[in-house]
């Protein structure tokens, strides 16, 4: 008279395809993977979207990143990022360092840097600390370009003379 019915039943219905169809996909076979797994070097490669700062934005502190940065905008403080592009209309006034860094627009400040790019509409007005440096015709640069095979070791220049307390001026 009363008969059990099958959806009140666990796991999967034996006449039921769909479900079937479902566990396969919850489990590839080791045979003919659904989707192929990515490497895990790809996957320790993959890379987040870059940060934009766009033209209309001005921020007064310092900005760091382990990912990429372009900045259209006005930045009072230090940025650093992965590569950093600097648009060509942004200003910033602070110190620029990062591993791969164009220069657009105007820095005034020091710039360190792996790799470093001033292209044609860049204005920089301060020192630039380099392990590679590629001017285009038309930048404007004030200030002094040094080599270092790592540039972004120390974020502080070397002092230019011992810090040694004076005597015998009391």
């Amino acid at each position: 008279m009363f008969s059990k019915s099958r959806i009140n039943e666990p796991g999967p219905k034996t006449g039921d395809k769909e479900t079937k169809t479902e566990a396969k996909a919850d489990k590839p076979t080791s045979s003919a993977p659904a989707v192929p797994p990515a490497p895990s070097s790809a996957a320790a490669k993959v890379k987040p979207p870059v940060s934009t700062l766009s033209s209309d934005l001005v921020i007064k502190g310092d900005i760091k990143s382990t990912g990429d940065i372009l900045v259209e905008g006005t930045v009072e403080g230090d940025i650093r990022a992965h590569q950093l592009t600097i648009g060509e209309t942004a200003t910033v006034k602070g110190e620029v360092i990062g591993d791969d860094v164009v220069i657009n627009g105007r820095i005034i400040g020091r710039l360190r840097g792996l790799k470093v790019r001033l292209t044609s509409s860049a204005r920089v007005e301060g020192d630039i600390i380099h392990k590679t440096i590629a001017i285009e015709s038309g930048a404007h640069f004030e200030g002094s370009v040094q080599r270092q095979d790592d540039p972004l070791g120390g974020a502080k220049p070397a002092p230019q003379a011992p810090a040694t307390p004076k005597s015998g001026n009391s």
